[in-house]
């Protein structure tokens, strides 16, 4: 059986490489660093989760809010330990942590190839928005995106 918990920075080690087992993955170069992913945790506190099972982490998201809005990134499980129920627990412990901060609205995205992720959303009841296009602006060029082969 699977436990859910609240991610800590000493669980980094163990998310990384899971991010990195997973092809298609994209991770940035500072965003996801140690030291990105600690700022995140701690503006953040308690909000992002880990799942973990057979003494592993299979799963995990990061999640935060700006106050407004909450948003979630890098939700993965392991390949292995996929329709276990992992991910939707994943996701309803971030969606309730949000909740009592006092958010009421989630978003999140998927790459539009990520056919595995874009239906996991639709089965669990999530809406693809089709009304609004989404734009970046890159302030730091060296914040370098690289995707799993």
């Amino acid at each position: 059986m699977y436990t859910v918990r609240a991610m800590r920075i000493e669980d980094y080690d163990s998310v990384y490489a899971l991010w990195m087992s997973i092809r298609g993955f994209s991770i940035r170069s500072i965003d996801d660093s140690r030291e990105g992913v600690e700022r995140f945790l701690k503006r953040n506190p308690g909000i992002s989760v880990v799942a973990e099972m057979d003494g592993q982490v299979v799963g995990a998201i990061l999640c935060g809010h700006d106050g407004r809005r909450g948003c979630l990134y890098h939700v993965c499980v392991r390949e292995q330990y996929r329709m276990l129920g992992i991910g939707k627990a994943m996701v309803v412990a971030c969606m309730k942590a949000l909740k009592e901060e006092g958010i009421s609205k989630v978003s999140l995205i998927a790459f539009t190839k990520n056919d595995v992720g874009n239906a996991f959303w639709k089965c669990i009841g999530w809406t693809k928005r089709e009304d609004l296009n989404y734009y970046d602006f890159v302030l730091n060029t060296k914040n370098i995106e690289k995707f799993n082969a």
